[in-house]
C-alpha cells in the first residue's frame, strides 16, 4: 500500500500540491493526469522523495516518513523509502557512455554491491523482458527513442521495488514508437506491478490504469477507477479535459 496523507509542497511560498490525499493499493495501476503545470511529475517525484514534501505523510511498504517544514528528514527515513521505488523518466536519461546491459547493471553493482556476475543476470533477465536482449551490447546513441526507453524500464525494475514510478513515459516518442513502450508497460500491468504513472497520454492510462487521478493547479479534482473518470466523469472540468484531449487526438478514450 502506498498512502499519501495530506501532502503539501511549496517552492518559494508558492503551493505546488495541496493537501493531496491518495491510497494506491499494491498489484494496482494509477495514472496521474491533467493539463501541463498541475502537478503530476511533482506529486510523483514527492512518492520516491527526489522531490522533499513541504509536509505531510507519506506510507510505502510498511515505512512511513512525517515531513516536516521546520525539520529537514534523516537521510536513513528518505532512503528507506526510495529504495522501495524504481523510476522511470520522460528523457530516458540513460548514461552515454555505458551499453545497455551496463545502463541495468549500474545500481545493482554500484549501490546495491551485488556480485557483477549476478547483476548481469538480472539484467539480461529484464531485457529479455522488454523485448531487448538482442540489444545488450548497444550503445544509447544507437538505439531509438522506444527502445532506449525500454532499457530504462529495465534499469529501474532491476532492484525489484515494490512501486514503479513512470514520468510522461511516452510523451517523448512519436505514436509508433510510443507504442513499443505502452506494450510492455501493459505487459507489467498483467503481471502484477504496482505502477504510478503521470502522464498526458489518455489512450495510455485507459489501456493499462485501473484508478485515476486527475489533478489541477496542485488541487485534485477528481478520483476514480479509470473507466468512470475517462467514461462518466463526475466533475465538469474532468470532462472538459477529457472532451479536449479526445477532439486534439482525433480519438475517443
Amino acid at each position: 500500500m502506498i498512502e499519501l496523507q495530506h501532502i503539501v509542497k511549496s517552492f518559494d511560498n508558492v503551493v505546488i500540491l495541496n493537501d493531496i490525499n491518495v491510497k494506491i493499493a499494491e498489484g494496482t495501476v494509477t495514472a496521474l493526469v491533467g493539463p501541463s503545470g498541475g502537478g503530476k511529475s511533482t506529486l510523483l517525484r514527492c512518492i520516491n522523495l527526489l522531490e522533499i514534501p513541504t509536509s505531510g505523510t507519506l506510507v510505502l511498504g510498511g515505512q512511513s516518513i512525517t515531513l516536516d517544514p521546520d525539520r529537514k528528514p534523516s537521510w536513513q527515513s528518505v532512503q528507506s523509502i526510495r529504495r522501495q521505488t524504481g523510476m522511470v523518466f520522460q528523457n530516458f536519461q540513460l548514461f552515454p557512455h555505458q551499453t545497455a546491459i551496463q545502463n541495468v547493471m549500474e545500481g545493482l553493482v554500484t549501490v546495491l554491491k551485488w556480485p557483477k556476475a549476478k547483476a548481469q543476470e538480472r539484467a539480461m533477465e529484464l531485457l529479455t523482458k522488454v523485448g531487448m536482449a538482442h540489444k545488450a551490447d548497444a550503445w544509447p546513441s544507437t538505439l531509438s527513442g522506444g527502445q532506449q526507453q525500454r532499457i530504462a524500464i529495465a534499469r529501474a525494475l532491476a532492484p525489484s521495488p515494490r512501486v514503479l514510478l513512470c514520468d510522461e513515459p511516452t510523451s517523448a516518442l512519436d505514436p509508433e514508437l510510443a507504442s513499443e513502450v505502452v506494450d510492455v508497460l501493459s505487459k507489467l500491468a498483467k503481471e502484477g506491478t504496482t505502477m504510478v504513472i503521470a502522464t498526458h497520454d489518455l489512450r495510455l492510462a485507459s489501456k493499462i490504469a485501473q484508478n485515476v487521478v486527475f489533478l489541477e493547479s496542485g488541487n485534485i479534482v477528481e478520483t476514480g477507477s479509470a473507466h468512470d473518470v475517462f467514461a462518466n466523469p463526475t466533475r465538469d472540468r474532468t470532462r472538459q479535459f477529457v472532451a479536449t484531449i479526445n477532439a486534439a487526438h482525433t480519438y475517443d478514450i
